[in-house]
């Protein structure tokens, strides 16, 4: 029988099973889901095929997601799925330019024109396939539903492009607003549509001909129409070929053709070892329940808390209707006037949560007796307008409050209440019968109860069933707490483990409680809790989420028996509260009901620029309820609002009212600045300067959602934050207006305003963002556009006059014409700040006069933009509350310094003065404003938020992204007002609590005693330093490097937004501090700071917030830096320090060069290893000494040693390591990559720690000529630069001389090599020294590159991700891939990354062998 070609795909939802003849006709082929049971999926695949083909020879492959974990089970060779189907694409359509191909967990675009470039979906992008399932639960029907609505849309809504959980709150908000099913569902796809650009296009257009691949776009035509509409499509550019859905399993099994060929029933044989138990990399937790009498014990105990109940037929009397319209579920409850239950309802709204509740009405009038009536009614939730617009309920209650009124009357001097829905999770501090705090989930953590019922849907499980198997399951999967996006692929990475349903059921139990302790109540002492506890809410239902919220938080706590209800229950009470005698309830009768009808209709407001998309529902009594609307003119409410302040408002007209000049009035011609980032607060400045030089400014039109998709497409970060996104179409729409010069300058220094601030820096996306518009948008080369971006410094106005002079001589303009415009434009600014700050003491005097509430919204500048503040500055006046602008009070406000974090940049600076001032303001309050993805607001809201506690004030952050939808940020505004008042009541009064700490300082007695811990960074490198420091008289010790269970505590005690290294950093603190093994009394920690832009220099900030909250207050924390930044007595440094440092640095460096190079190819296996470890031991005992002729001998006999190691001659790939300094050299926080490559068969090269010391040195030589920084700094780095340098001449000869190794260029020359590319004034974090590595290892011969970065690190979407595009434009052949690392990131994500990165990178070694062959043939050739 003629062999055949197996192609296996296990993807995440999904495993397909291709046969091919010779011919590569398919002979069999199968699709199905796996429900999360793999193995056995797998199992009854393969055995169907081999009943068809029992006796044939086979060769096999597997690819997909899980292909990893099969690989390893059944012994067969995997294939990185983007290669199997680049395979399949090159042979059956090779008219393809650009495939786009999505799965369940990943999605894919490959180009074909040029050089072949592949890419894939990061982390935060996860679950394509799988988000399309889920959203179509959300409106009660499957994919295919979906699929079928979308073909009726009429509009379509904005939906979150970023990720899967903002996308399900814009959803579930439009269901909510009774938006129709059919708009949903476009609108659904039309976000995959958009995500799928924004991920993976990065700058790279996709045009010509494009084919559509992979499950989803093969069976759902809907989502293919919203693509083929969004690029633009000809019907002739379109490919859509037979099989779409089962490429990659083509593409396997065409390359199965070179593999080792077996039997079918071999392959059958195989299939027993699916039974057997694996290895596990996904960590597991404790089981909820070691056994079944402990699982007894719990339910008795929660028997008891019961509400009580009537029956509603023997009612007579008043009764009190409550309806709590969730996001999911709807919940009614009716009481009497004793408060017994007489109805109650909890059940899922199925999309529709009007008819829903018009069901429930009817239900009660059919149940109701004579001489029983409906006094009032009352309603609360999501849905609470619509529901009371339509069938006129009496009142509406913010839902904060209904759950607290039933938990106070539920268990009476409760002192905390945390309710978890579908959607949202709230949490009530109760101090003295007042609500103290109110606190509610973020965007990130929101849907874990709904997450919890889709995936059991996706199982075909009831919730119920779902939850139940995790009671007794034995290994709880850990699935972190990040987000939903993450648990699902650690979900997917668990079931390719083999975990079973019980255990991820449990897994994800501990998650929603972790999220909820750690990431929204942020509790570090379970005695925070207070005494009486109550949990409440839908996803309380399931005992296994009660008993993780008992062993998480270590307390007891009180579940009513319906705690779905408590929310109704609470409406209920409000409405009998609120009811007079007397009073009659206009909720709908019967006859009204029967008799009720409403219809949907969309338009556009065209009330201001917004333009938002309405959605009207019009009822059968003519009275109407529009949503979708950001203010109340949409609705058609002038509401008598207008003498509101609010300074959003007046703030953004005053910014951007300057009048141009006519074309003809302007000699210089036109200039065009985008209307951007810190713009909205330098356009004064800049407008005046170009004005009064001549030029005609032409300003970027007003932000808009179709503003931002017109620069999608160019976008090389997805998790840069939405105003960094804004920047592409702001900058595509200025050349739409045929602008030929544009100013955007990268402002590295703001004008200083706080005297006692630590620096007035921009932040490291605001600085630098012009880096990336200059290599993103080809727009601006196609155009030939002059693009002026220079680093300038705003807070020397005379240097500031040299460096245009010097920047715009392009433009041909003299000294004196700059002098000149940069006075008038000084001028105007200063103008401009005092008009702000006289209209913010304006409005605080009205606000006196009339006793009104006033909300300081803070944020930056550019949070005045209307498109990325959504409207919530009149959502704010809509609640009869003034709106002021954080830097119109800023200059009230006296800080108290030190503060505990590093005062480092201007516009942050502000929002401390500012809430320094409101903290001891009676009638003005503080809101913060967060966009998403800004990194810096992890150092930021902690400190506004201790600013506040210290009187005593709520603090409120609201996190925006691109997200439109309002209906959290209302709750959340509704809910501060609601426990406002109820402070107000009780006669609130801030008054200061407690003593500002001081910091604890290291002296000169403790020297002798104490023990130094610091934190491990690199291995490699840090046991030298140990060795050195403990040489210089301390007793030093390095904590260790593989330590998982310090990320846990770290992310205990670290910030939600903060980044991976500084989770790791304190997280190995904590721990140890926690061991035992320390005496505490006598132990110091030590920390590095740079001082830079990045937020590196505030993880001493996040230490002695952790440290403090961990009971270690007293212990000393060490500031390590070269800047004065904070003076120890105790540790002082010395040239014997120095000289050891440098030595223990530059060894480091040498046995990552050394050893990295000969291990991959060493004849004996572990003896690169062995002689590693022998000139470990000579090293330490020459630190001891600082000989430095030990050094050079030393350093002589390492390269000679590693020069003779027998090793292999054969050719392997090199692989560069660039990134995130700490990522990039702790191999647990990049999952220990260079062990993981080398096991793949690869060279792996990562550059020195040294030159990034060295690149700190350099950075004070541009600082100097650029910024107007000191001269003093200039020298002392290259003093620096000198000094080190000194040292690694050794190491530079011993190398140059060695036949294996080359030697360490200087900083200067990687500072040349990568100025045409990129200016050296990004010096945030790595800055231009990481482009300048990927342009090093280029020029060396590395062409293949990980950059690793930490999610969401803010330099990175600069240097890292956002030179990605220009380094390829130089170097066609770079194969570059940025992963992400983080704690809920998923490994075989970022294993699956790596695989498709080598695949390129055995393929160009492979054509490099072939042209070395040729070559060699000719040269041959020539010479016989």
């Amino acid at each position: 029988m003629e062999k055949l070609y197996l192609g296996l795909d296990v993807g995440s939802t999904t495993v397909k099973l291709v046969v091919l003849n010779k011919n590569l006709d398919i002979l069999f082929s199968s699709y199905n889901r796996h429900f999360s049971d793999i193995k056995n999926s797998i199992k009854n695949l393969i055995l169907e095929a081999y009943s068809k083909f029992k006796n044939a020879k086979i060769s096999i492959m597997v690819t997909g997601s899980g292909g990893l974990a099969v690989n390893k089970w059944l012994d067969i060779p995997f294939i990185q799925e983007v290669v199997a189907s680049t395979t399949a694409i090159k042979k059956f359509i090779p008219r393809t330019d650009v495939a786009i191909e999505l799965g369940g967990e990943d999605a894919k675009i490959t180009y074909f024109s040029g050089n072949v470039e592949q890419r894939m979906n990061s982390i935060c992008a996860g679950g394509t396939g799988a988000f399309i399932d889920q959203m179509a639960s959300l409106v009660q029907t499957d994919a295919q539903g979906l699929n079928e609505l979308s073909n009726g849309y009429k509009a379509i809504y904005p939906i979150a492009s970023r990720c899967g959980v903002f996308a399900k709150t814009d959803i579930q908000a439009l269901i909510n607003q009774g938006a129709s099913r059919e708009d949903i569902a476009a609108s659904i796809f039309q976000s995959v549509v958009n995500q799928t650009i924004t991920t993976l296009a990065c700058g790279r257009p996709i045009k010509g001909n494009i084919a559509f691949l992979g499950g989803p776009l093969h069976f759902l035509s809907g989502l293919r129409d919203r693509f083929v509409e969004t690029l633009g499509l000809k019907k002739d550019e379109i490919i859509f070929p037979e099989n779409s859905q089962l490429f990659v399993s083509i593409g396997a099994a065409m390359s199965s053709k070179e593999e080792k060929e077996m039997s079918f029933s071999q392959l059958k044989d195989r299939l027993v070892e699916l039974d057997k138990p694996i290895d596990m990399d996904v960590k597991r937790l404790r089981p909820l329940f070691i056994d079944k009498e402990e699982l007894e014990n719990f339910r008795e105990e929660h028997k008891t808390h019961k509400l009580s109940r009537r029956d509603i037929k023997e009612f007579k009397g008043k009764c009190f209707l409550g309806v709590d319209a969730g996001s999911t579920t709807t919940k009614a409850v009716l009481i009497d006037e004793g408060n017994n239950i007489l109805y109650s309802y909890y059940g899922n709204n199925k999309g529709k949560p009007l008819e829903l509740v018009v069901k429930i009405l009817k239900k009660i009038y059919s149940l109701l007796p004579e001489g029983a009536q409906i006094a009032y009614s009352c309603a609360t939730g999501y849905g609470e307008e619509l529901i009371k617009a339509a069938l006129h309920l009496d009142v509406g209650e913010v839902e904060t409050i209904a759950h607290y009124k039933a938990a106070q009357f539920f268990l009476p001097g409760v002192d905390f209440v945390l309710d978890i829905g579908g959607q949202d999770m709230k949490c009530m501090k109760i101090k003295d019968g007042v609500i103290d705090s109110i606190l509610l989930n973020e965007a990130c953590s929101s849907g874990c109860g709904s997450f919890i019922e889709t995936f059991a849907h996706s199982l075909n499980m009831s919730v119920e069933d779902f939850t139940s198997e995790g009671l007794m399951a034995k290994n709880p999967v850990d699935l972190g707490s990040r987000c939903t996006v993450f648990m699902n692929s650690k979900v997917k990475q668990a079931q390719k483990e083999g975990a079973t349903i019980g255990e991820i059921a449990a897994g994800l139990s501990y998650s929603v409680i972790k999220n909820a302790i750690q990431k929204v109540i942020k509790i570090r002492d379970p005695k925070e809790l207070g005494e009486k506890i109550v949990v409440q809410g839908g996803t309380f239902y399931s005992d296994a989420i009660l008993r993780s919220f008992e062993l998480v938080s270590g307390r007891k706590a009180v579940r009513p028996d319906m705690p779905g209800l408590m929310g109704a229950l609470g409406a209920a009470l409000i409405a009998k509260e609120k009811y007079n005698e007397g009073m009659s309830s206009k909720l709908f009768d019967k006859d009204e009901l029967d008799s009720f009808s409403y219809e949907t209709k969309m338009r556009r407001c065209g009330g201001c620029g917004n333009n938002c998309l309405l959605t009207i529902n019009v009822f059968s009594d003519g009275s109407r309820y529009t949503s979708g609307n950001r203010c109340e003119k949409g609705a058609g409410l002038n509401k008598d609002k207008k003498d509101i302040p609010n300074l959003y408002d007046y703030k953004y007209k005053r910014t951007f009212r300057y009048e141009p000049l006519k074309e003809e009035e302007a000699p210089r011609g036109t200039i065009g600045i985008p209307r951007v980032l810190n713009m909205y607060e330098n356009y004064p400045f800049w407008f005046t300067f170009f004005n009064e030089l001549g030029f005609r400014v032409v300003l970027s039109g007003q932000s808009t959602r179709k503003l931002y998709e017109n620069g999608i497409g160019t976008i090389p970060s997805e998790t840069v934050c939405y105003p960094a996104k804004l920047v592409h179409g702001h900058i595509e729409d200025l050349i739409g207006k045929g602008v030929k010069t544009i100013f955007y300058p990268s402002i590295f220094y703001e004008k200083k305003e706080q005297e006692g601030s630590n620096n007035h820096l921009n932040c490291p996306v605001v600085a630098s963002y012009p880096e990336v518009v200059k290599h993103n948008i080809d727009d601006l080369k196609d155009n030939n556009i002059t693009f002026i971006s220079p680093f300038l410094s705003l807070d020397d106005k005379e240097g500031l006059k040299k460096r245009l002079e010097k920047e715009l001589k392009i433009l041909s303009i003299g000294k004196k014409e700059i002098d000149n415009a940069v006075d008038k434009a000084w001028e105007e600014k200063l103008i401009y700040k005092k008009d702000i700050r006289e209209k913010g003491e304006e409005v605080l005097k009205y606000l006196k006069e009339t006793g009104m509430k006033g909300i300081v919204l803070s944020g930056r500048p550019y949070h005045i933009d209307p498109e990325i503040n959504h409207g919530i500055p009149n959502l704010i006046n809509s609640l009869g509350m003034a709106v002021l602008t954080e830097d119109s009070v800023a200059h009230l406000g006296n800080v108290e310094r030190p503060l505990r974090i590093v005062d480092q940049w201007t516009y942050h600076a502000r929002l401390y003065s500012a809430a320094s001032f409101v903290a001891k303001e009676k009638n003005v309050e503080l809101v913060q404003l967060n966009s998403f993805g800004c990194g810096l607001d992890a150092v930021t809201t902690d400190q506004v938020q201790e600013i506040l506690a210290n009187y005593h004030k709520i603090y409120t952050v609201l996190k925006i992204d691109e997200v439109n939808n309002l209906g959290a940020v209302k709750i959340r505004l509704r809910s501060l007002k609601a426990a406002l008042e109820e402070r107000d009541k009780s006669g609130f009064e801030p008054v200061r609590v407690g003593e500002p700490k001081k910091r604890v300082i290291f002296t000169k007695d403790m020297r002798e005693k104490h023990t130094i811990l610091a934190p491990q960074m690199s291995p490699i490198h840090f046991q030298f330093l140990q060795e050195a420091m403990n040489s210089c008289g301390y007793k030093f010790e390095i904590l260790p490097s593989v330590d998982k269970s310090a990320i846990d505590e770290g992310l205990k005690y670290v910030n939600n937004d903060a980044c991976y290294p500084s989770i790791i950093v304190v997280g190995q603190f904590i721990s140890a501090l926690k061991s035992g093994k320390y005496d505490i009394n006598n132990t110091s920690v030590l920390m590095t700071q740079t001082g830079g832009v990045c937020r590196a220099s505030n993880y001493i900030g996040f230490l002695r917030k952790a440290l403090k909250d961990a009971g270690f207050g007293n212990v000393p924390v060490i500031s390590a830096n070269a800047y004065g930044m904070e003076s120890n007595p105790g540790f002082t440094y010395s040239m014997d320090m120095a000289s050891k440092g440098v030595m223990a640095v530059l060894y480091g460096d040498l046995f990552m060069r050394v050893l990295y190079r000969v291990r991959p190819y060493e004849k004996i296996k572990g003896s690169a290893n062995l002689l590693y470890e022998k000139w470990v031991e000579r090293c330490m005992e020459s630190l001891r000494t600082g000989n430095r002729d030990e050094f050079k001998k030393n350093v002589r006999g390492i390269v000679k040693d590693f020069d003779e190691l027998e090793i292999n001659n054969v050719k392997k790939p090199k692989i560069g390591i660039v990134g995130e300094i700490l990522v990039k050299y702790h191999p647990t926080a990049n999952n220990d990559i260079v062990d993981v490559l080398e096991k793949e068969g690869a060279e792996v090269v990562v550059p020195d720690l040294t030159d990034f010391l060295l690149y700190c040195a350099y950075n004070e030589t541009f600082k100097y000529k650029y910024l107007s920084q000191k001269r003093l700094n200039k020298i002392i780095g290259d003093a620096a630069i000198i000094y080190v340098e000194f040292f690694r001449k050794e190491l530079k000869h011993a190398l140059n001389k060695s036949t294996r190794f080359s030697s360490p260029t200087t900083i200067k020359k990687l500072a040349k090599s990568v100025s045409p590319l990129i200016s050296l004034g990004n010096q945030s974090g790595e800055g231009w020294l990481l482009t300048a590595e990927m342009v090093e290892l280029m020029e060396s011969g590395v062409k293949n590159i990980v950059c690793v970065q930490p999610f969401g690190c803010l330099p990175n979407h600069v240097t890292g991700k956002g030179m990605i595009k220009a380094i390829r434009g130089e170097y066609p052949k770079a194969n570059i891939v940025p992963i992400d690392f983080d704690p809920g990131a998923s490994e075989v994500n970022q294993l699956n990354r790596l695989k498709l990165m080598l695949s390129t990178a055995y393929d160009n070694l492979e054509e490099e062998e072939k042209v070395d062959k040729q070559e060699n043939i000719e040269k041959l050739s020539s010479t016989s």
